[in-house]
């Protein structure tokens, strides 16, 4: 008898597995927008935390681009596409997680250097209006997550790099997974915290804004080691 290994699958996985299957049959169309997160939610019969993680594979794949305030869509993908590597079969140890924030520092640090050379007035138009959500709810946790995952897209979209996109992308969205509940907890939920982390994200955004991509640097690593500084603080408790 022939024995293999045996997985417990999550359900947010098995949501995306049946997701996946069906942008590739052709039931959602390239550039089509998906139903709402509460419409999935209630077609699926799970939480919303369990659907966001849902989506949050599906964009890691690089199946779909999430954009703040307006939904979910289908993304385009070639043959001719760089295939970037994927963490959805990743075993989501501590270890793992320290690597992943790693892995995003160096990338983020680097992105905000680009961006302050090469963002243009749309992308400092959407740091404003992101800036201004994050300081009007702050101690909102929906509010609060959404617009700082925002925050760091556009930033990597502002670096005019479709690799660079990719990458925090397939970066971020595993440590969502992974950390989502963490930082809702440690971070969005305290007025205080979420206020310096508006201070933090506008700081970047004025370095960006004065085209100074060292200053640009030095912001993002400091806003990256405070945040690096609360999840060791949750996984030494593990």
């Amino acid at each position: 008898m022939a024995l293999s290994k045996v997985t417990t699958r999550k359900i947010y996985e098995q949501i995306a597995d049946q997701m996946k299957e069906h942008i590739m049959n052709g039931g959602w169309k390239v550039g089509e927008r998906l139903p709402s997160t509460k419409e999935l939610t209630e077609q699926f019969q799970v939480g919303r935390s369990t659907m966001r993680e849902a989506l949050s594979a599906l964009k890691a794949m690089g199946l779909i681009d999430i954009r703040h305030g307006e939904g979910c869509f289908v993304r385009e993908t070639t043959a001719a596409e760089l295939e970037l590597p994927q963490f959805d079969t990743l075993l989501l140890s501590r270890e793992t997680i320290l690597e992943l924030l790693e892995a995003r520092k160096a990338l983020e640090i680097s992105n905000a250097a680009i961006a302050a050379v090469k963002r243009n007035d749309e992308d400092l138009a959407g740091f404003e209006k992101l800036l201004s959500i994050m300081e009007q709810h702050a101690g909102d946790e929906q509010e609060g997550e959404s617009a700082d995952i925002g925050f760091h897209q556009l930033l990597a979209k502002a670096t005019h790099n479709s690799i660079m996109v990719r990458l925090l992308d397939s970066i971020s969205s595993q440590m969502e997974i992974a950390i989502r509940e963490t930082r809702r907890l440690q971070m969005y939920s305290s007025k205080e915290v979420s206020h310096r982390l508006w201070l933090e994200h506008r700081a970047i955004y004025k370095a960006v804004v004065n085209r100074n991509p060292a200053k640009a640097e030095q912001r993002m690593r400091e806003h990256l080691e405070h945040v690096e500084r609360v999840l060791r603080k949750y996984l030494e408790r593990e």
